[in-house]
């Protein structure tokens, strides 16, 4: 089969590949963008049926295009985002060819560029952007061993209660993904254990502005790096029912017991760490900060918003933080399923390059690897905190494509033959 040549290969088509093609157009840089599915897939077909968007739509969106027909202060639906990207990809008439599911990359000895194995044939190409993102391989601890009764999934293999089998679930992870899904289950009249985590715990909204519009006005989006010991803390915050501030001292006392980490699995209890109480007052302290900056802001600059002494309300303990869990026999507890609300890692092992340090995690600099030619986009605090949403991978990518423009001068310099010199 004849080689396909193109200049620059973009890997994924989710809101980091379409962000990507969108500033190498305008770049006049020539590229194609390849998706193993299709556009925005992890939106469609991994994720549950009620997900909406964490971020209100007047927010989470790219500069040129709104979301079609809804509210801006509202939470797009799943299909609703991933139709959005479908369109805009549509709008900016990007190069994307969909079903090739990349295999290896691999650089050319001798001459620059590289060799692109797919599924579709071989694709040379001087320069790579892997635009899969932060959410590639779904991450399941082995941690519940030999408990052939129950049921084991990550949280994207859930879509809703109906799917469960009757009892009781134990969910574990404490992060806007398990919350919303511990919640959802206990709506739906289910017994629910959710296991939590050390965690950052944002009020949904205050003095009647989003906490998207806070964290923009305190300059914490552009936070160029996570503040110490915030490196791997999840973030609690739901778009769902039309947002609302996660509190997990009121889904306790809706029914839902609270646990610490789990640690160990002797074949029927599992055990749990003691730490539910310091990682409830951790997400508290994340919350009380953010209003305190609220406050002292809008008194600085004379901002005429309405005053929410409600928001600083802390309930009382439960029971269940009281006196932990601390071993739960799962079976004696009636619980069928576990979901595992436990993020995701990366999987770069298609990029036969030497450009990942010892974790496995890219070497870069705001997303331009040691490697030339090598380029990465959508990983979490690749140059600032908002990074891994919807209009920071935007701005990434405009980084990265000017990046690329100017290598291509670099490399079509030729020297002037004037005579005399």
């Amino acid at each position: 089969m004849p080689v396909e040549i193109v200049d620059t290969l973009v890997v994924g088509a989710g809101q980091a590949g379409v962000a990507m093609s969108e500033h190498l157009s305008k770049a006049g840089v020539s590229h194609l963008v390849l998706e193993r599915s299709r556009i925005a897939e992890r939106w469609r077909t991994e994720r549950w049926d009620s997900l909406v968007a964490n971020g209100p739509a007047w927010h989470d969106r790219f500069p040129g295009m709104a979301f079609p027909n809804l509210d801006p202060d509202s939470f797009p639906q799943k299909e609703a985002v991933a139709n959005y990207f479908e369109a805009y990809a549509k709008q900016i008439d990007a190069p994307i060819r969909c079903g090739v599911d990349v295999r290896s990359v691999e650089r050319h000895v001798g001459r620059p560029g590289f060799r692109v194995e797919t599924s579709d044939g071989v694709i040379e190409a001087q320069n790579i952007v892997a635009a899969t993102g932060a959410f590639q391989v779904p991450v399941v601890p082995a941690l519940i061993a030999k408990a052939p009764d129950i049921i084991q999934m990550h949280s994207t293999k859930y879509r809703n209660p109906g799917q469960l089998p009757d009892g009781a679930v134990l969910v574990i992870g404490a992060g806007s993904s398990g919350t919303q899904i511990a919640e959802e289950l206990l709506l739906a009249g289910r017994r629910v254990y959710l296991s939590v985590g050390p965690h950052d715990r944002p009020p949904r909204a205050y003095r009647g502005r989003d906490f998207c519009w806070w964290l923009g006005v305190l300059g914490k989006w552009d936070a160029e790096t996570p503040g110490p010991g915030t490196e791997h803390v999840t973030i609690a915050v739901s778009g769902a029912r039309g947002g609302y501030t996660i509190d997990f001292r009121r889904l306790a006392g809706q029914g839902m017991t609270l646990l610490g980490r789990a640690v160990s699995f002797d074949g029927a209890a599992l055990a749990f760490s003691e730490d539910l109480a310091q990682n409830l007052a951790r997400g508290d302290a994340n919350y009380t900060a953010l209003l305190d900056e609220a406050d002292d802001y809008v008194e600085r600059n004379g901002i005429d918003l309405p005053e929410d002494p409600e928001a600083r309300r802390i309930a009382p303990e439960p029971d269940c933080v009281a006196n932990p869990i601390l071993s739960l026999d799962l079976r004696q507890a009636g619980i069928r399923t576990v979901i595992w609300a436990t993020g995701f890692a990366s999987d770069y092992s298609w990029l036969k390059v030497d450009i990942f340090d010892e974790r496995g995690r890219p070497k870069h600099q705001r997303g331009v690897s040691a490697e030339r030619g090598i380029y990465f986009l959508g990983l979490p605090w690749q140059s600032r905190r908002g990074s891994s949403f919807i209009w920071g991978v935007w701005h990434d990518a405009k980084h990265l494509a000017d990046c690329i423009s100017t290598q291509r001068k670099y490399d079509e310099y030729r020297p002037s033959n004037r005579s005399g010199e």
